[in-house]
């Protein structure tokens, strides 16, 4: 496998990486202009706040924060509104618990939040959930059950663009490393019995906090060696015949000398990407970057 970056002038930056056979053109994702911060003050604030997920009708963001007060736990969904051309006043959402509730993210139709939390009932310690969208509010939360979840932590579910697999990372034995990326395909009843990314993507380090960009192939997720001490960083990967490629680290227009991770497709917009990094004064924000990405051939 070759890597290749090119340092393009201006704001776009353009990382090529090569997990295509002989002969075949690599596949390109370009990072287009810089990041912006979402809802300055609304909801990126002086508090930490994590993976942005904005509903296919851009009207509603939801976050997680893990120091923000006014929750019921030390790990909160947020939620804000649009409407009259701004963001309003973010409160915690309904289906928070007195645990952890963390990582949202809509489906691409807006009908489902997926999200993490070690509440009680679960299978261990950190569990995905669903809770239906219904109207301006939310059902109650289902466990994804045994197929999905295990004894250790999962984190950051996203649902594929057309609805058919599930990815997000786990601890659970048999892995590489400390977290592994895994996927799960939608069956009648649920969900199949998940299986570890194939290919080079899982490493000794952990690979976490991944979304599935708008051609429901291509990766965006985390690594860090030990993501308690170590920066981390974000890095695409692309697939191959061989299973994922081992990934290359985005530009400085996504990542910085602190940690960045995550990463959620805009379901409002599919051109774009959010993310969370360490930008401003306080902890982590919330940013969007827009992309392009063309594949072999193309």
């Amino acid at each position: 496998m070759i890597l290749v970056r090119y340092a393009l002038k201006a704001a776009t930056c353009l990382v090529l990486l090569g997990g295509a056979s002989a002969g075949e053109q690599p596949a390109r994702v370009t990072i287009t202009g810089a990041a912006e911060p979402f809802a300055p003050e609304i909801a990126s604030t002086r508090y930490s706040e994590i993976r942005l997920t904005l509903s296919p009708d851009g009207r509603t963001a939801l976050w997680f924060s893990r120091d923000r007060p006014g929750g019921p736990g030390g790990y909160d969904i947020w939620v804000s509104r649009r409407s009259g051309g701004r963001w309003r006043p973010a409160t915690p959402v309904s289906f928070n618990s007195a645990g952890r509730d963390f990582d949202p993210a809509f489906s691409a139709d807006g009908r489902f939040v997926y999200f993490c939390s070690d509440r009680a009932g679960g299978s261990g310690a950190d569990d995905i959930y669903r809770v239906p969208v219904i109207g301006d509010g939310f059902g109650t939360p289902v466990n994804l059950g045994p197929e999905v979840n295990s004894a250790g932590k999962e984190f950051a579910p996203m649902l594929s663009p057309d609805g058919s697999t599930l990815l997000f990372s786990s601890d659970r034995s048999g892995g590489a490393g400390g977290h592994d990326l895994f996927t799960a395909h939608r069956s009648r009843d649920g969900f199949a019995v998940a299986r570890r990314l194939a290919g080079a993507l899982n490493t000794a380090a952990n690979e976490f906090d991944a979304t599935f960009l708008r051609d429901g192939a291509t990766i965006v997720f985390a690594r860090a060696m030990d993501f308690r001490k170590d920066r981390v960083d974000l890095l695409f990967a692309v697939p191959s015949g061989r299973g994922y490629d081992a990934g290359t680290r985005l530009p400085a227009a996504v990542n910085n000398d602190h940690d960045t991770y995550g990463p959620m497709l805009d379901w409002s917009d599919r051109s774009r990407l959010t993310f969370s990094g360490e930008r401003g004064e306080g902890g982590m924000d919330l940013y969007r970057v827009r992309y392009r990405i063309l594949h072999s051939g193309g």
